[in-house]
């Protein structure tokens, strides 16, 4: 079980995102797909904006990065998660500056449990990239996991603030307001 102590230098930099700048290594054309995606007012051009995002923060300027990423992208969604996590550490060892690097390796350590390293690689992720709705929506994931409501309402909040068609973090957050908790 996590403590709010552990959860504390994550949680306090999420909630004060605005502060922080993204990595000046970062694309320069995510701001502007990011302004794209808090402007569009279809789920089609919402969808498409998300994908672009996504795409620019998977790739790499080393085209050997990119395919070692793909290879563990893989491996995670194929259960190989020991070959994604070698892949992973080598990843985040070589390209200490790739946010998506760490996001992904954030992302094995909820899916293996290991919240402490999740939390970990979520701090270095946002470092990177303060934008990182993905990194955010997982530490709320990690809050709920461990039953830091408040924490995870918090971070599902900022996270549908930066990208307002998550409909699966709406619907988490119903679930979470204080009157259904005390339906169930």
């Amino acid at each position: 079980m996590i403590s709010p102590r552990t959860l504390d230098p994550v949680f306090h930099l999420i909630l004060d995102l605005s502060a922080h700048r993204p990595a000046p290594g970062l694309p320069r054309r995510l701001g502007e797909l990011f302004h794209a995606l808090a402007a569009a007012d279809d789920a089609g051009a919402a969808e498409e904006t998300e994908e672009l995002i996504w795409a620019v923060w998977t790739s790499h300027e080393d085209r050997d990065a990119e395919e070692i990423m793909a290879e563990a992208i893989e491996g995670m969604e194929v259960g190989a998660w020991d070959a994604a996590r070698i892949l992973l550490d080598d990843l985040t060892e070589r390209y200490p500056d790739w946010a998506e690097a760490w996001n992904r390796r954030a992302t094995l350590c909820f899916m293996e449990k290991r919240d402490a390293d999740c939390l970990a690689d979520i701090e270095r992720t946002l470092a990177i990239e303060p934008r990182h709705f993905g990194a955010i929506s997982d530490f709320g994931h990690v809050c709920l996991r461990n039953g830091h409501l408040n924490e995870a309402r918090a971070a599902f909040q900022i996270a549908l603030s930066i990208n307002p068609h998550l409909e699966d973090l709406g619907e988490i957050l119903q679930d979470l307001a204080p009157r259904n908790l005390m339906l169930h």
